[in-house]
């Protein structure tokens, strides 16, 4: 048999890496990142009118970044060596993600201090924080937050069914695989078919099915949409038939996976059916109960679908939520860099919210788990 010779892998090591090539590699890195800051620039100032020169839009901008990241992959190689292969495991993702996530949200923030109404003969303008302060004078956006809060504080009646639903589907039932898939079915439709089907038909006022049941019980005029506290009730009733689902199964499926063994020791101990459910089953469900009212949360803070469909926002804005109002901003009033700022204070609200709520439910679950 004959002796195969040489380096067959071929690896570069940092040592063995000549000053030249270095030099090259960092020079062509530095020239494309030269050329991404200068046409970033370029175009930053003719679109806030301080210069004529500039490009019609940003692409030749996005071009210079995908220059810059192609670059940026290969001198790592032609710096590094082995080390620099090592990097391009990661390094193509970040990129990605840095395009597809920071990008467009820089560009938002470019448009959210902007006055950009697609009405207008003009164009976006640069405004400063004039959208800033009409925001700060604007009695709509706030009582979108403020009904949020509403919708946010209904998951924990949400959260109560679910896990009522869950226990009970967790038991030896009559066709309980048929009670499963019966619940499940709001889950299967769609926001906007619900809306349709139980906002605009089942509770409409004067034909709807459900109005004629509130008649004959004595209500002479049912308006489940006119009184605002109603018509946010009704539609919280809605949204919860469509998502409670949702939470159930994943609750089931957390109560299918408790160690047996746990529960017929308390059952031994002579503990009852509330106390294993308040001392055993309740906090060995926290984990799943605290992921499945946080992915809940999340769904319902961008709560708009029904909202849109039924009622608009009215009556007089008392149903409307921060995602429907923004969308009425872009599709009514065509004010697009004014939403874009409510967009972006919204979402630095949910950031900073849901930051606080996880950390603070982290140390409640880990205060009951370990008194297990």
């Amino acid at each position: 048999m004959s002796t195969l010779q040489g380096d067959l892998l071929h690896t570069v090591e940092t040592g063995s890496i000549s000053p030249g090539r270095r030099f090259w590699g960092y020079a062509a890195l530095w020239a494309s990142a030269a050329w991404l800051v200068a046409s970033f620039l370029i175009q930053a100032s003719h679109d806030l009118r301080w210069t004529e020169f500039g490009f019609a839009t940003w692409r030749p901008v996005l071009y210079a970044y995908f220059i810059w990241a192609a670059v940026l992959c290969v001198t790592r190689v032609v710096i590094y060596g082995e080390q620099g292969k090592k990097a391009l495991f990661v390094l193509p993702a970040a990129l990605f993600v840095v395009s597809m996530v920071v990008f467009p949200l820089l560009f938002a923030l470019w448009v959210g201090f902007s006055d950009w109404n697609l009405a207008s003969p003009t164009g976006r303008q640069f405004n400063g924080i004039d959208n800033l302060r009409h925001m700060l004078a604007d009695p709509f956006y706030f009582n979108a937050l403020l009904n949020m809060v509403f919708y946010t504080l209904a998951i924990a009646v949400e959260y109560a069914i679910a896990f009522g639903l869950a226990l009970l589907l967790n038991q030896e039932i009559v066709a309980r695989k048929f009670w499963r898939v019966v619940f499940l079915m709001p889950l299967m439709l769609s926001p906007v078919a619900v809306g349709w089907m139980v906002g605009k038909s089942m509770l409409e006022t004067r034909f709807g099915p459900v109005a004629r049941l509130a008649r004959w019980f004595g209500w002479e005029n049912p308006s489940f949409f006119g009184d605002p506290l109603t018509a946010k009730i009704t539609i919280m009733i809605m949204d919860a038939w469509t998502f409670i689902p949702f939470m159930m199964i994943m609750l089931l499926a957390g109560l299918q996976s408790l160690s047996r063994e746990v529960l017929e020791a308390a059952e031994v101990d002579g503990a009852t059916k509330w106390q294993r459910f308040w001392q055993v089953i309740f906090p060995l469900m926290l984990p799943v109960s605290v992921t499945a009212v946080m992915i809940r949360i999340i769904f319902k803070l961008k709560l708009a679908d029904i909202i849109i469909t039924v009622t608009s926002g009215g009556p007089g804005g008392a149903t409307d939520s921060v995602t429907s109002f923004i969308y009425r901003e872009y599709r009514d009033r065509s004010n697009v860099g004014y939403g874009t700022l409510l967009a972006l204070v919204y979402l630095v609200i949910i950031v900073v919210g849901m930051t606080g709520l996880m950390n603070l439910t982290d140390r409640i679950v880990k205060r009951m788990t370990g008194r297990l």
